[in-house]
C-alpha cells in the first residue's frame, strides 16, 4: 500500500513538473512572438521615419560639398549613435556658407603656413540667404562640439553682424534643418543644444546672450515638428 502511494506521489510530481515545463515553454514562445512582432513594428516605424526625413531632405535648400579627408577638419571617423544636435555661429560676420566651408577644407594648408594646429569643422553651414551647405556626412564626426563630437550633429550659422543675430532666412533654414535631423535620428527638441551648453563658450553668441531668443527657437522648432 505504501509503495502504491509512493508511486502515485511520484506520478503526480512528474505531472506537475511536466505541466510547469509546458507552461514555461509556452511562455517563452509567447515572449519570443511578442519580441518578433515588436521588432517588426519598430523596424517599420523606423523605415517610415527615414522616408519622411528623406522627403524633407529633398525640400531643403541643401548643397552637398563635402570636405576632403584630412586630420584637421574631416578625419573620416565614424559617428556613433546620434544623440543630439548642436547649434553654433561662425563668429565671422558677413561671410557666407561656402567661405566657411572652404576655410574648413583649407585648414591643412593654413596650419602648415602658420605653424598652427587648428581643428575645426561642422556637418552643416547655413548661409545668410538660408542656403545650407553640407560639409561632412552625418555618419562621420565633425570637429565642432568638443566632448560631444562623438554623438552629435553640428550646425554652423552665418550672421551679418558681431551681435551674432541670424537673418530671417538663416533662422528659417535652421528650424527646417533641425526638424529634419530630429526626424531622421529620432530626436526630440530637448536633444537640441547650443555649443554653450557643452563648454560654456559664448556660442551661438546671440542665443547665449538672449536666452529668450533660444527658448523661442526651441518653441518654433517644436511647432514645426508637430506639423
Amino acid at each position: 500500500m505504501l509503495n502504491k502511494k509512493k508511486i502515485h506521489w511520484k506520478k503526480n510530481k512528474y505531472r506537475k513538473l511536466g505541466l510547469c515545463a509546458g507552461i514555461a515553454g509556452a511562455t517563452a514562445l509567447l515572449l519570443l512572438v511578442i519580441y518578433m512582432v515588436c521588432s517588426l513594428l519598430g523596424a517599420k516605424k523606423e523605415e517610415e521615419r527615414i522616408r519622411e526625413a528623406d522627403t524633407m531632405l529633398a525640400e531643403l535648400n541643401l548643397s552637398v560639398n563635402l570636405l576632403d579627408i584630412n586630420k584637421y577638419s574631416r578625419p573620416g571617423t565614424k559617428l556613433g549613435k546620434v544623440k543630439g544636435v548642436v547649434v553654433h555661429y561662425t563668429a565671422n560676420p558677413g561671410t557666407d556658407a561656402v567661405a566657411n566651408r572652404n576655410y574648413f577644407n583649407n585648414l591643412p594648408k593654413i596650419n602648415a603656413k602658420k605653424g598652427t594646429n587648428t581643428y575645426a569643422s561642422s556637418h552643416f553651414v547655413i548661409g545668410l540667404d538660408g542656403t545650407i551647405v553640407q560639409c561632412i556626412p552625418t555618419e562621420e564626426i565633425a570637429y565642432a562640439s568638443n566632448d560631444r563630437n562623438s554623438d552629435t550633429i553640428s550646425i554652423e550659422c552665418c550672421h551679418k553682424k558681431k551681435s551674432g543675430k541670424f537673418t530671417k532666412e538663416t533662422y528659417r533654414s535652421l528650424i527646417r534643418l533641425t526638424k529634419y535631423l530630429c526626424i531622421r535620428f529620432g530626436l526630440e527638441v530637448k536633444d537640441v543644444i547650443r555649443h554653450y551648453d557643452v563648454t560654456g563658450k559664448n556660442c551661438p553668441k546671440y542665443f547665449v546672450e538672449h536666452p529668450d531668443a533660444w527658448t523661442r527657437f526651441l518653441a518654433d522648432t517644436e511647432m514645426e515638428l508637430a506639423q
